[in-house]
């Protein structure tokens, strides 16, 4: 009997990438290639080499190409048969909407449905930015991206003195159902799927069940509505600017139990959106983006099985959310790679038996630190071929930054160009009537082969440090944070990276450029509301609802089931944060210097 168990143990140690690699260990046994062609194609390579081209060409056959938040990974001067000769067909490509699926999760992709075509939207009070919604929308946009102001995100009400002179900068300004109401005034949410970017697991914990009471006040049933929540710990402990932060083992806590919640009382609702935006934006490559957000899927999952649920129950909603960068092919390439891997965990590690659990669904937005400030129309540029990027590698949601976002909330003007960007990829390029068209691409084959390899070996490492949940408690994906947004600022301001217009061939002339101006009343409307709120509201009521929520947090109950109640009853974002932290306490991690 102990020998069985310590066969048990073994197999529970093995890392995402033993499992992988045993499960995958006859790729290469059946080639796209046969041996006889790839030795013609070599002796031709050869001779072409030895008098073709320049000797220093040769000696530079390796270039790396240094870009924004790149990964730095080598590029051959050219790719042939011979840099993909161990590919197996069935078992890398595939057929689209077919396993693995790198080729995309829909047999037909964008000839079935495009993209959704989501602008980022939010600044002042609700009723300024309910008007800009309307404004996409009657321009075309399909969905809803809704961003908070500053105190929202850190869940101040706008009354905290935390607060003062921030209220609807960066966002719209949210504190109760109220606000949700005049946010979504004349919008119709069952027909309109939000993504709603509530950021935290904390702030999702008391966002989201307003938007939920919202929808029983119109009498419409949570079974219709259609979006996604960001939820996210790696924003909340890892990413996140602000001066109060809970445990990390806390926060993952109300992360699944919002999963939980969501999951069975809102089930066409996607109950988080893995950030790996907002991490790399912060200061990581590519590749560390996509190995930290897999492993916190991978943690989602391990938590949910503990609970009691199937994996396919939790994973067929399980969706991500990514940064697009500048190295065109790079970004291409790693949404390719990651659709195959995330098949590949989930299916192997975990044993998924539906398809769809398996899928790698992502929306991305375009990279805002990317954007600069001097000639700030160059940006469209920037963000188109970030956008066309995202497309050809198959996502399902896109989001494209505005041109002056590197100096304000974006105006009206510049919010149209980004959406009609996303219009012209999907009309005028034909880009969408293929399904994956740079498949079976020499260069494309072997960079998506590379990044998959480099993404699950970052996976190792964070398995090596404790997991997902314990390497942002110890420490370890802060010093990666550090050491690589170091390293590439370092390469900026010599000139190694190269930003037109920033610092490669900088204009001499300055140019006046007026930028998007924030309604000035926004702050005074919003203090007035909110006092008027809790002058009118049954504070008996909300008391009750706080106390039972501070009950729910101590002894271990689904946290959501509470904040749903405390919206009922009026309670503010800023009331239940302070239950949060006088229960859970406040955390600092540790060192890195």
């Amino acid at each position: 009997m102990s020998n069985s168990n310590d066969k048990e143990k073994k197999k529970e140690k093995k890392t995402t990438e033993e499992l992988i690699k045993e499960n995958t260990k006859n790729l290469g046994k059946s080639q796209v290639y046969d041996p006889a062609y790839l030795k013609r194609v070599k002796g031709g390579q050869d001779r072409w080499k030895e008098h073709g081209v320049k000797p220093d060409n040769l000696k530079h056959w390796e270039t790396v190409p240094l870009t924004v938040l790149g990964s730095e990974i080598p590029r051959e001067m050219v790719y042939s048969p011979l840099s993909i000769e161990n590919n197996d067909y069935e078992e890398q490509l595939g057929n689209p909407g077919e396993a693995p699926f790198t080729r995309g999760i829909h047999s037909n992709m964008y000839r079935g449905r495009t993209f959704t075509q989501r602008q980022l939207v939010g600044f002042g009070g609700p009723e300024d930015t309910n008007s800009r919604i309307k404004y996409l929308l009657n321009h075309g946009a399909t969905g809803i991206n809704l961003l908070f102001d500053m105190p929202t995100i850190q869940m101040y009400d706008c009354d905290d003195p935390m607060a003062t002179g921030s209220v609807g900068s960066c966002g719209v300004s949210v504190n109760h159902v109220k606000d949700w109401e005049l946010l979504y005034d004349g919008i119709d949410i069952a027909k309109e799927t939000s993504s709603i970017v509530t950021h935290y697991p904390s702030n999702t914990a008391c966002l989201f069940p307003m938007y939920l009471v919202m929808a029983e006040k119109r009498g419409i049933s949570w079974d219709q509505l259609k979006g996604s929540v960001q939820n996210d710990m790696t924003l909340e402990e890892l990413v996140r600017n602000a001066s109060e932060y809970i445990p990390p083992k806390d926060c993952f806590r109300i992360e699944c139990d919002n999963i939980e919640f969501i999951r069975k009382n809102v089930p066409k609702w996607n109950f988080i959106t893995i950030n790996g935006y907002n991490f790399r934006e912060f200061g990581t490559s590519s590749v560390t983006e996509m190995a930290v957000a897999a492993a916190h899927g991978m943690a989602i999952l391990d938590e949910m099985i503990r609970r009691g649920y199937e994996v396919d129950w939790v994973a067929e909603r399980l969706a991500f959310f990514w940064s697009g960068g500048m190295d065109f092919f790079e970004e291409i390439c790693r949404l390719r790679a990651m659709r195959r891997l995330w098949y590949r965990i989930v299916k192997f590690k975990y044993k998924a038996k539906s398809d769809r659990s398996t899928w790698m669904r992502c929306h991305l937005q375009t990279s805002g630190i990317s954007l600069v400030r001097e000639e700030p129309y160059n940006n469209i540029v920037r963000s188109a071929y970030e956008a066309l990027a995202a497309v050809l590698g198959g996502v399902q949601s896109l989001h494209v930054d505005s041109y002056d976002e590197a100096i304000s909330v974006p105006s009206e003007e510049a919010s149209l160009i980004s959406l009609r960007t996303q219009q012209i990829i999907e009309h005028e390029t034909g880009i969408t009537s293929v399904v994956d068209p740079l498949g079976g691409a020499y260069y494309v084959e072997a960079l998506t082969n590379e990044m998959e390899e480099r993404i699950l070996a970052e996976i190792t490492e964070i398995e090596k440090h404790g997991g997902y949940v314990e390497a942002i408690a110890n420490g370890y994906l802060s010093q990666k944070i550090f050491n690589y947004m170091y390293k590439e600022q370092m390469r900026i301001e010599k000139g190694e990276i190269n930003i037109v217009g920033h610092n490669y061939q900088k204009s001499a002339e300055g140019k006046d450029f007026e930028s998007f101006r924030y309604p000035e009343e926004c702050e005074e409307v919003q203090l007035k509301r909110l006092h008027e709120q809790k002058q009118n509201r049954n504070n008996a009521k909300v008391e009750t609802a706080l106390n039972e929520l501070r009950t729910a947090c101590k002894d271990g109950g689904n946290i959501m089931e509470y904040t749903v109640n405390c919206a009922r009853s009026g309670c503010t974002v800023g009331e239940q944060w302070k239950v949060f932290k006088e229960v859970f306490g406040l955390w600092k991690g540790p060192s890195i210097f």
